[in-house]
């Protein structure tokens, strides 16, 4: 695996991107929280995403340790990992990369075609999670301000999104120095979501997001 693309984005972007043996032993700093299928991952500059492909295959195997015998819930249940980890790129051909990269793990691991639900699904959530932007300004490259979607598992197939500001969530985590980023949105007036989305299924998500969601004054 070669480190760079091309001097001139080393020069320009200061882009190298980290070796496969470097990622799996930083993981392993937080391995734990790597294998929690629910633990919540931002990478700031995720390149091709080879630090949240990682990620993803090591929830993708906690996915079939605790649900491999159900193939509905080791679907869904592997989707929501997918919906757990975020990544932030500067160059546009980086986060197609990203997406792409992202999207093939997952079709692997569940065996998708192409056309099926669930993958279209799953380039729904990658649309939302990977974000061509700057993390430093926290603004996208139209230079508006970050939004992530947070995504949560209600049962039965049905999945609750609701967006939040990088930009607010950010200043609001020392307020609660012992949580994570995203964890426990709710337990602070300061963490309220920008839009709220009705309950979504996997047909729902394939669709685009049938439903729009409402806005938080």
């Amino acid at each position: 695996m070669s480190l760079i693309k091309s001097k001139k984005r080393v020069v320009d972007h200061g882009e190298v991107f980290t070796p496969p043996w470097m990622v799996e032993a930083m993981l392993d700093l937080v391995k734990d929280e790597t294998q929690r299928i629910d633990s919540r991952f931002l990478e700031p500059a995720c390149g091709s995403g080879n630090f949240m492909v990682a990620i993803l295959r090591r929830k993708l195997a906690a996915v079939e340790v605790k649900y491999g015998r159900s193939p509905f819930d080791r679907q869904h249940f592997a989707l929501y990992a997918l919906m757990s980890i975020y990544g932030i790129e500067l160059l546009i051909d980086n986060v197609q990369e990203c997406r792409e990269n992202m999207l093939e793990t997952l079709a692997e691991y569940l065996g998708l075609a192409s056309d099926s639900e669930l993958y279209r699904a799953a380039e729904y959530v990658l649309g939302a999670n990977v974000v061509h932007g700057d993390a430093l300004s926290m603004k996208t490259h139209h230079g508006v301000p970050i939004t992530f979607a947070e995504w949560g598992y209600l049962g039965k197939g049905k999945y609750q999104r609701r967006d939040f500001q990088l930009d607010t969530l950010t200043g609001a985590s020392a307020f609660s120095a012992q949580d994570s980023l995203f964890a426990n949105l709710g337990r602070h007036e300061i963490f309220v979501p920008s839009k709220v989305y009705p309950p979504m299924t996997v047909r729902m998500m394939a669709s685009g997001g049938t439903s729009e969601g409402s806005e938080v004054s």
